[in-house]
């Protein structure tokens, strides 16, 4: 049975004060059930903060962080290495996110030293594909995501979380169709062969308290990572108390 994770990723969003007001609205409203991972992917400055109040209440939410760097120590200014995020409390970081690839230069073969580092520390990576309008236009949307996976994956023996994120329906309003986001997905778990039939796979892209159910509905969606929608307590818990225990 694979796993089912709703993940809120946060971007550069909330201060340690927001991040316990955030907890402190989403905790009544959220229906924990077994078999439902929900986590919460912060920024750097609010990991600590995070990850204390989530041990010192028992809330059952994971920690994730929104990036990782391959070394261990170095000159690497801005950077922040896997063993400072675990010793965090952090369980999950997303690692080629398509805005850092569009605003900070990451290329397949940076995110496959980001993944191969963060699971030789026991992080869980959430690997984030997806394509363009343009590409989508010209007919390429399997042959673009299967060369970012075949890259991102090289020498890599456990497969990631993965998420699908059309770039063209992130914080846009625009969210790809569910049944094509089950299209693109399944595309996916088949590439990836006998590998695939346990891999969690998450929908990303304007993800909503009002569409997550007909999402969730979908064969091949395992979970889904929420931006926009998951800095609002209600609505995210909304989102999280849609889920079901994995497929």
């Amino acid at each position: 049975m694979r796993s089912t994770t709703i993940a809120g990723n946060w971007k550069m969003h909330k201060t340690q004060a927001e991040t316990k007001a955030f907890l402190q609205e989403f905790a009544p409203r959220w229906q924990p059930q077994g078999g439902v991972e929900v986590v919460l992917c912060a920024p750097f400055t609010a990991l600590a903060m995070l990850s204390g109040a989530i041990a010192a209440t028992g809330l059952p939410v994971a920690v994730g962080a929104q990036n990782v760097h391959w070394a261990e120590v170095g000159a690497f200014t801005g950077e922040i290495a896997p063993g400072m995020l675990v010793e965090l409390g952090t369980k999950y970081v997303v690692v080629g996110h398509s805005e850092r690839r569009q605003f900070f230069g990451e290329t397949d073969e940076t995110v496959n030293q980001r993944v191969r580092a963060a699971q030789a520390h026991g992080l869980t990576p959430i690997l984030c594909v997806g394509e363009t309008k343009a590409l989508r236009e010209q007919g390429q949307v399997e042959s673009w995501i299967f060369g970012q996976l075949d890259r991102a994956l090289a020498d890599v023996a456990t497969l990631p979380v993965i998420a699908y994120e059309p770039i063209w329906a992130i914080g846009t309003g625009d969210t790809c169709a569910p049944a094509e986001a089950n299209r693109v997905l399944a595309a996916i778990r088949n590439h990836l062969g006998d590998r695939g039939g346990d891999t969690t796979l998450l929908y990303g892209g304007s993800v909503k308290g009002s569409n997550i159910a007909e999402i969730l509905a979908q064969a091949e969606v395992d979970g889904v990572l929420v931006g926009g929608a998951s800095l609002d307590p209600q609505e995210f818990a909304q989102i999280a108390n849609a889920a079901r225990p994995g497929k």
